[in-house]
């Protein structure tokens, strides 16, 4: 039997390349996994963002009530809007803040103020996506409402519609993207901010829909 004195310098040279071929490979197939899981992560992405519109489209019908998610610019006044032109029956503004009072949405849009005397609602509950689906929920069931146009900005709109179904599986959801200037006027590859915005937001819808599939 060899003792330690006796080892082959070739033996521990094979013993070594096999070790080193072993621990290449691992590597390797590690490597190989996290490609193919970055290919997975980007062409995701790319759906994710070339999916979003870039013009509004009326709702195809009219529904019983109409959402609109506080956070962005002209969802309010677009949700108004199609108050006003007999889209729903009522209008919920979900996550307002708790301090701001009708008459002060009265001021930003006059033109809707007898809206707000016969048809609008404000919830003040709402912190996140995930309360305004909450707050939505809590109102619609209220008034025994089955559909309802959801307004927000394009780009949250994937998001925010997970989370309403997760509250609200049996109630018909028509979404109303709200688009704004900036994608309008040009592709979200062209703008570094635009890029960013849509690649912080998939990477909160992904969160959104695992945390929807755990609690399923």
């Amino acid at each position: 039997m060899d003792g330690p004195e006796n080892k082959s310098p070739a033996k521990e040279a094979t013993r070594g390349h096999a070790r080193g071929g072993w621990l290449g490979r691992v590597a390797g197939s590690f490597m190989g996994i996290l490609a193919s899981l970055a290919v997975i992560f980007l062409g995701g992405f790319l759906l994710f963002a070339t999916g979003i519109p870039r013009t509004e489209t009326p709702p195809p019908r009219p529904a019983d009530g109409i959402v609109a998610l506080t956070g962005g610019a002209s969802r309010i006044s677009d949700a108004m809007e199609l108050l006003a032109k007999n889209q729903g029956k009522r209008l919920l503004i979900s996550g307002v803040n708790s301090a701001t009072r009708p008459s002060e949405l009265i001021r930003l849009t006059p033109e809707y103020e007898k809206l707000f005397t016969c048809c609008i609602d404000l919830g003040h509950q709402a912190l996140n996506t995930t309360g305004n689906a909450a707050e939505i929920a809590q109102w619609s069931r209220a008034l025994k409402f089955r559909s309802l146009i959801v307004v927000t900005s394009a780009w949250h709109m994937p998001r925010a519609l997970v989370e309403l179904r997760r509250e609200m599986p049996d109630t018909e959801l028509i979404p109303y993207s709200v688009v704004t200037e900036r994608m309008r006027d040009a592709p979200w590859w062209m703008s570094m901010h635009t890029a960013r915005l849509l690649m912080l937001e998939y990477l909160k819808y992904l969160a959104t829909l695992a945390r929807v599939r755990l609690e399923a």
